[in-house]
């Protein structure tokens, strides 16, 4: 297992922070959105009051976890993205890299196409925005 990001005091956090919220502010319906370690720690969020980032931290690597083993088991390669559809909305986890998972959370509204073509850019953004913080000595 990589090393955790949660409490890494070399990230960018006001930049991580810009990003969660321009893809907040582009797609309508999302309500939030959490960058987790793949180990289910919180690195940053931009939730409302009322959800816990926390267990959202812990529910995208919960959900990575399942899509990592789909992909081995069935021979497609690396996890990529994951969206679950509730009754009144979805939870959506993209890779960001080795360490780490964006995860949005979306009302039963939001567009999730629009999503799937812009929520991998930001994850890209952030992956070169992790790769660029000194790692641990």
């Amino acid at each position: 297992m990589p090393p955790s990001l949660a409490g890494d005091p070399s990230l960018p956090y006001p930049t991580i922070g810009r990003e969660l919220t321009e893809l907040r502010v582009q797609i309508p319906g999302v309500q939030g959105c959490v960058l987790g370690g793949v180990d289910g720690l919180l690195v940053a969020h931009n939730l409302p009051d009322d959800a816990d980032p926390n267990d959202v931290a812990a529910l995208a690597a919960t959900t990575y976890g399942l899509g990592r083993q789909v992909g081995l088991r069935l021979g497609q390669g690396g996890f990529q993205q994951s969206t679950v559809r509730n009754e009144d909305g979805y939870l959506s986890v993209y890779a960001v890299d080795g360490q780490a998972l964006l995860a949005v959370i979306g009302a039963d509204t939001i567009n999730v196409a629009r999503l799937h073509l812009t929520a991998p850019a930001v994850a890209g953004r952030l992956a070169t925005l992790l790769a660029g913080a000194p790692a641990d000595a």
